[in-house]
C-alpha cells in the first residue's frame, strides 16, 4: 500500500489520504510552511505564495482576471469610498495589536482618564438610544414560519414523486434541495427576527409602505397601477447570501434588487429572487470601498433604499459615503449630478473593533488633525522599543476588571462610534434615528441606523 500523509484530520478521525512529498511525512497541503518564505498574494490576500514564485503566480492567480475585469467596469473606482487621505496626513491602518500596545503604553492615570472620558461622552450624547424591536405584520409569513412549513411540504411532495416515478422526475430532488437553500433553511429564528425588525423600523419610519392588501399566502400580487416611485429599488450592501433582501422581497413590493458583496457564497437567495414575478436582480461582486454607485447603469434615475445587516467595521462608513450623493459627487466632476436617488437606509452596524480613523465618516473637531494619529504611532513605537514589563500595569488593571465592566465600556465605545455616524447623517440633511432594533439576547450587535431624506 502506498504511503499516506501523516497529518491527522480530527473531524474525519483519520489521517490525510494524500501521498506525501518526497522524503517528507506530509503532503503538499500539510507540509509545515516557513513564515519567512510565504507572503500574502498582493492581488488577493486570502491565499499565500512562496516569495520566489511571486512573479509567476501573479500571471496565473485565479483572482487576476477577476480584478482585471472589475477594473474595466464603469462603476469601479478604487478607494472612492475609503475616505480622503489628505484629511489626515500620515494616518495608517492600525492593527488590533498596535491598538492594544498603544493602550498598554499609557500610565494608570492616563488610562483612568480615558475611561472617565468615555463614560462622560457616552452619558452626554448616547443616553437616548431607545429600544425599537418592531415586527411588522407584513413579515408574518416569515415570523410565523409559514415559509418553513411550505418548504417542508414541497420537499415531501417532491421526494414522494421521486420515489414513485424515479425516471420521470429524478431532477426534482435537486430542486427540493434548492428550496431549502434559497429559503435559508433550516429555519433560524434569531436571523428572521433581526431581518423583520430592520424592515419594521423602516416601515415605522415611513421609508417602507405596508402592502397588506397585496400580500396573499406569502406572495405579492402584481399591481401594474403602482407608480415607480412607490416601489423603490433596493441595494443591499454586504449582502452575503442575500437573505435580508429575500425577506424584503417576500413581504413588500419591490421591482429592482442590487446585491453588493465582495465575496463568493454558496446557498444564495439569488435564484429564488430571480423567480419572483416582475423583479429584476443584479449582483455586483465588488468591495464597497471601490463602488461608484452613481455609475451603475441599472440604477440610473431610480429611487432606491439602501440596507445592510451587520456591516463589519468600516463597511458602514464606506456605505454611507457610497450612498450620500453630496459625498459621492465630491470625487466626480463639479458639473456631475447624482443620477440615482437615495430615499432611505437601514444599516445594522457590527465589528466596531475593525474601524479605522481613515475610513470613519465623522472626523469631529476635537479629534481632527494629525495629533491623534501621531500620538497613537508614538505610543506604539515606544511600546515596541522599550521593556514590555514597564507597560504591564494597564494590562493587569484591565485583567482585574470584572468581565461585565469591561463589556460595558466596550458597548459605550460602540455607541459613541455609531452616534458619530448618526450625527453625520443629520448634518447631511437626513432625518435619522439610532435604535436598538433587537434585544441583546437575540444579538448583542443590536444597533440600527435608520434614515430618510427630509421632506
Amino acid at each position: 500500500m502506498a504511503a499516506r500523509c501523516n497529518f491527522w484530520l480530527p473531524k474525519k478521525k483519520r489521517f490525510c489520504a494524500n501521498v506525501p512529498l518526497g522524503d517528507s511525512q506530509f503532503c503538499g497541503n500539510h507540509t509545515q510552511r516557513s513564515d519567512g518564505q510565504w507572503i500574502p498574494c498582493p492581488i488577493h490576500p486570502s491565499h499565500s505564495v512562496l516569495e520566489e514564485n511571486l512573479q509567476s503566480h501573479l500571471k496565473r492567480c485565479p483572482f487576476f482576471k477577476q480584478a482585471q475585469s472589475l477594473s474595466l467596469q464603469p462603476f469601479y473606482q478604487e478607494g472612492i469610498n475609503a475616505g480622503k487621505e489628505e484629511e489626515e496626513e500620515g494616518v495608517q491602518n492600525f492593527s488590533s495589536e498596535m491598538k492594544r500596545n498603544a493602550v498598554r503604553a499609557m500610565t494608570l492615570f492616563e488610562f483612568s482618564q480615558l475611561i472617565n472620558k468615555i463614560k462622560s461622552v457616552h452619558a452626554s450624547i448616547c443616553n437616548d438610544i431607545r429600544d425599537s424591536f418592531k415586527i411588522p405584520q407584513a413579515c408574518d409569513i416569515w415570523t410565523n414560519r409559514q415559509v418553513d412549513r411550505c418548504s417542508i411540504i414541497v420537499l415531501f411532495c417532491m421526494c414522494y414523486v421521486h420515489i414513485m416515478f424515479p425516471l420521470v422526475n429524478s431532477h426534482l430532488i435537486f430542486q427540493s434541495r434548492f428550496v431549502f437553500s434559497c429559503r435559508g433553511l433550516p429555519f433560524q429564528q434569531k436571523h428572521v427576527m433581526q431581518q423583520a425588525s430592520i424592515l419594521g423600523n423602516l416601515e415605522e419610519f415611513g421609508v417602507l409602505k405596508s402592502c397588506e392588501d397585496n400580500v396573499v399566502s406569502g406572495s405579492v400580487k402584481s399591481d401594474t397601477s403602482v407608480d415607480k416611485d412607490d416601489v423603490p429599488a433596493v441595494v443591499e450592501f454586504g449582502a452575503g447570501r442575500g437573505y435580508l433582501t429575500q425577506v424584503l422581497a417576500d413581504c413588500y413590493r419591490i421591482k429592482k434588487i442590487l446585491l453588493v458583496e465582495r465575496k463568493s457564497y454558496k446557498l444564495k437567495a439569488d435564484r429564488s429572487l430571480r423567480q419572483k414575478e416582475n423583479v429584476t436582480l443584479e449582483r455586483l461582486r465588488i468591495d464597497i470601498e471601490d463602488l461608484k454607485l452613481n455609475a451603475v447603469e441599472s440604477l440610473q434615475g431610480v429611487p432606491y433604499l439602501a440596507t445592510g445587516k451587520h456591516l463589519c467595521g468600516p463597511a458602514t462608513d464606506m456605505t454611507l459615503r457610497c450612498c450620500i450623493s453630496k459625498q459621492c459627487n465630491q470625487h466626480n466632476d463639479a458639473s456631475s449630478e447624482s443620477t440615482c436617488h437615495l430615499i432611505g437606509l437601514a444599516i445594522a452596524t457590527c465589528c466596531h473593533h475593525l474601524c479605522q480613523w481613515k475610513h470613519y465618516i465623522n472626523h469631529g473637531s476635537d479629534l481632527c488633525g494629525t495629533g491623534w494619529s501621531s500620538d497613537l504611532q508614538i505610543r506604539e513605537k515606544e511600546h515596541v522599543e522599550s521593556d514590555l514589563n514597564t507597560y504591564d500595569e494597564v494590562k493587569d488593571m484591565v485583567k482585574n476588571m470584572k468581565a461585565v465592566d469591561r463589556a460595558i465600556i466596550g458597548f459605550m465605545c460602540k455607541d459613541i462610534i455609531d452616534f458619530g455616524r448618526f450625527r453625520w447623517l443629520k448634518e447631511h440633511e437626513f432625518e435619522s434615528q439610532l435604535v436598538k432594533y433587537v434585544p441583546s439576547n437575540i444579538s448583542p450587535e443590536n444597533r440600527l441606523l435608520v434614515a430618510r431624506q427630509k421632506c
